[in-house]
């Protein structure tokens, strides 16, 4: 998937396209292969956050049949109320301020329509005069843990703790305990069995239990206690970066 992304890139970085048209030109040559891909969606949009390119797995998640009816729409006119928005509001981000997003966990919603979570990148598309004219991103979706790796079981003890305790602070140094591993390797063993950073896996964690908690009537200060989260403006951004929405604007959306 990122050597997909990495191709795409390659054309701004590189070899630059003097317009969007002929960026999206070269890419389209990409689609037969994009389009073969199930577990990432792949997409260039314009100036105004508007698709111009997608493979057919994003297609698929918009509820779409073919590109067409996707062309020329921004994320929020096609996506569900409690998404959409925000991943137009983070395109603008990058549209307008050059930034470039790495491994973002976040929300998404799979063919059956039910929420599952995905690494997004984005980046700006520049031409040779450094201005940008579009950007281009990949999602892809959250793998399954990797149970053949020979760590694997002093991570799931790791995982199995997270899930458990992540209604306060977990430090690393609890996580390296438990699975007897340095920080380090920690990090780059968490990465290849469960695809995540240790961090990202209580966020993971922590946010899964807030949306559900935003089905109910507790008040917010409280779900974000209850998720570990003793400073209320850090659940607010944290989860905001995750689905795009306040955890109040969330609710709102979601008819709670």
């Amino acid at each position: 998937m990122q050597s997909a992304f990495s191709i795409l890139c390659q054309g701004t970085d590189g070899l630059r396209a003097q317009t969007l048209e002929e960026m999206v030109a070269g890419a389209a040559q990409l689609l037969p292969i994009l389009d073969v891909i199930p577990n990432a969606a792949i997409f260039i949009k314009d100036l105004q956050a508007r698709y111009v390119l997608a493979n057919r797995t994003l297609v698929l998640r918009c509820g779409l049949k073919d590109l067409r009816p996707l062309l020329g729409k921004t994320s929020a006119q096609v996506f569900p109320a409690q998404l959409g928005p925000g991943y137009t509001e983070q395109d603008r981000k990058v549209l307008e301020e050059g930034f470039v997003l790495e491994e973002q966990l976040e929300l998404h919603l799979y063919g059956s329509r039910e929420p599952g979570w995905c690494l997004t990148h984005k980046r700006p598309i520049y031409n040779r005069d450094g201005t940008t004219i579009g950007l281009v991103g990949i999602s892809v979706d959250l793998q399954s843990a990797s149970e053949t790796h020979p760590a694997f079981e002093r991570l799931a003890a790791v995982d199995e703790y997270i899930r458990g305790n992540f209604n306060r602070r977990v430090t690393l140094g609890e996580l390296t305990r438990i699975a007897g591993i340095s920080v380090a390797q920690l990090e780059r063993y968490c990465k290849r069995v469960f695809h995540l950073t240790p961090r990202q896996m209580i966020q993971k964690v922590r946010l899964e239990h807030a949306h559900r908690l935003l089905h109910s009537d507790l008040p917010i200060t409280e779900v974000a206690l209850q998720c570990g989260y003793t400073d209320h403006s850090a659940f607010t951004r944290q989860f905001k970066a995750s689905t795009g929405f306040t955890p109040r604007e969330y609710r709102q959306a979601t008819g709670h």
